[in-house]
This record gives structure tokens, sequence and C-alpha cells, in this order.
């Protein structure tokens, strides 16, 4: 379902990763360890063909995949529900009753999404991966502004539709979720030049 083989990232135009391989069949995810700074964000754009490349090989079938970083990316003046929908309409998705269950949204489902608290706004946010319907995810410190029992919804989410469902993971986290899935140090892969990461990386 996806395929790394050599990767080599670069931030700001500067190498911060190089190297990295790894492969993931339908069905499991995929953890990114390492400091602040290492380049999570910055794989996680490139493995999302949100940038490019500086060499190496990803193999992933056109459109399956879908980025997710911390920020929320809805509209304040549509309710839930229209946020919603505008993504599944987007991302050719179906927005289902069950996307609402899932992240308990449902008697929000009404409300102006500028009128929710952070929580529910996050909550809401992470919904959008529950319409757009693609089977690969990259997941940017998704639970952040989740308190535990908001983070266990999202987790079981995870496990019991998506990758249940023959779907698949890269995620970078600091919270444990729960999952059996492997973990991936990026501390080996950083650039020569950049071992000790970067501080720019909150503004990728």
């Amino acid at each position: 379902m996806l395929s790394v083989e050599n990767l080599s990232v670069a931030r700001g135009g500067m190498p911060v990763l190089s190297g990295v391989s790894f492969t993931l069949a339908a069905g499991e995810a995929l953890v990114l360890r390492g400091p602040n700074g290492i380049g999570k964000t910055t794989l996680l754009r490139t493995l999302a063909g949100l940038q490019p490349p500086l060499s190496g090989r990803i193999e992933m079938a056109e459109g399956a995949g879908a980025y997710a970083s911390h920020a929320d990316g809805i509209k304040a003046q549509l309710t839930v529900a229209e946020n919603l929908a505008f993504w599944a309409e987007v991302h050719g998705g179906k927005l289902t009753d069950a996307v609402f269950e899932a992240f308990e949204l449902t008697e929000l489902r009404d409300r102006l999404a500028g009128t929710l608290s952070a929580g529910q706004k996050r909550r809401t946010g992470l919904a959008r991966l529950g319409v757009v319907g693609r089977p690969v995810l990259f997941l940017d410190e998704p639970t952040v502004s989740l308190d535990r029992f908001s983070v266990r919804m999202f987790a079981t989410f995870l496990r019991d539709t998506h990758l249940a469902g023959g779907g698949c993971a890269v995620i970078a986290t600091h919270i444990d979720l729960g999952l059996e899935a492997p973990e991936l140090d990026l501390t080996p892969y950083a650039a020569a030049w950049d071992a000790g990461g970067g501080a720019d990386e909150a503004f990728l």
C-alpha cells in the first residue's frame, strides 16, 4: 500500500533526513519517533506529496493519501455537518452518521464551528479523516488539544475503523495511542549537517 525506499527530504532547501526506508501493508500503522525538529513534519509532508523529496522513491496509488496536521482546517461560518460535507465533496468521499458517532459529534452537527470549544473543533477536524475516503493517512500530532477521552476516541476510530477497514497510517505523535504498531526512530536518519534538528519545523 505504501513503500518508501532510501528517501531524503529537505526543509528550507537543506536536507534534514536521508536514507529513510519502510513499507506498510493494508491494516498496518507506523509511529514516527524522534526529538522535536528532527524532521517528522517534513517527512510526512513529503510522503503526502505536499513537497518534493530530494531523492529516493515513494510508491503509493495516485490519490490514495491524506495529510492531517494539528491545524483543524475548519470554516468557522459553517456548521459541523457543513464542514464535513464540504470535505467529503472535495475529496470524493462520503459523509455518514457513523462519522458523527465515531467522534461524538451527533449533538453538535448543526452547531457553527466558530462556537465550538478547542477540543470540539479538534474532533471536527479529525472527523475529516472519516469522510475523505483515502486509505493512506499521514498524521502529524493528531491528538493536540484533545483530552484523554477524545484521544481514546480517535485511537478507536483509527484502529477499529480505518486500519480494520484495510487502510494504513503513518503517525507522528508523542502520545501512546494503544496501537500495536512498530515505531521508527528518525534520529539515525538525520542529515549530517542537521543532526540536532532545527527549531523552524513548527512553521511547516
